[in-house]
């Protein structure tokens, strides 16, 4: 399981620090998410969870954090205010730490934790892989390149794959390219995906339900 997790938190990261590498753009809007500040606030996400990790090796109890409405100004302008090195190294660091502190932890517990509420193992891969990954997709989408969001969903899945990822992290994978899918106008080939997906993951639905990224699909 560590292996799985470490192998899908390295390809996001490798695919945040890609994006900054081409694109180093601040601006933006909370409407047309610019990439540094998007980046600042996937490595926030992870920095999170490896506060949560610290707790727990601590014998502490792992905070909690609030849902954060990606519409705001106020949650916009509050990223959007580093250089794009920094987000850069910081993406590198928290990424690297996280990945670090989930070793760190006994296996036991990376298997049958629970934080929250819901599995560790699962809440790992949610903040450091399907939740990065979902934002840097619609980033590609946003800005005219829906075929290079598909390409790296579809590698995103393959990975997933080839670690042998638990079928609810499987499943998220295959969202992340059916919204991909949606967006590039492959509207049957979407829907086949997100069947595949709630199949893997039933929890899924719930989010379908409301993602407008699939609204033409369901």
């Amino acid at each position: 399981m560590r292996t799985a997790i470490t192998g899908l938190l390295s390809l996001a990261g490798a695919e945040e620090q890609l994006l900054l590498l081409e694109d180093g753009s601040t601006g933006g809007s909370p409407d047309n998410w610019a990439a540094v500040p998007l980046v600042a606030h996937l490595t926030h996400f992870k920095q999170q969870q490896t506060e949560r990790i610290s707790a727990l090796l601590s014998g502490h109890v792992p905070p909690a954090y609030g849902d954060v409405d990606h519409s705001a100004p106020e949650v916009y302008s509050a990223y959007n205010v580093a250089a794009s090195q920094a987000v850069l190294a910081d993406s590198r660091r928290v990424t690297a730490g996280l990945i670090d502190g989930t070793w760190a932890l006994p296996s036991e517990l990376v298997l049958h934790g629970q934080v929250n509420g819901r599995m560790l193992w699962l809440q790992l891969i949610v903040r450091g892989f399907w939740h990065p990954m979902g934002h840097l997709g619609d980033y590609y989408c946003d800005q005219g390149q829906a075929n290079r969001a598909v390409a790296m969903q579809s590698h995103a899945l393959a990975t997933a794959r080839h670690l042998a990822t638990p079928a609810p992290a499987e499943g998220m994978a295959v969202y992340n390219l059916a919204c991909a899918l949606a967006r590039s106008g492959s509207v049957r080939d979407a829907a086949r995906m997100l069947e595949t997906a709630i199949a893997l993951n039933p929890d899924l639905r719930t989010n379908a339900s409301s993602d407008p990224d699939l609204a033409l699909v369901q």
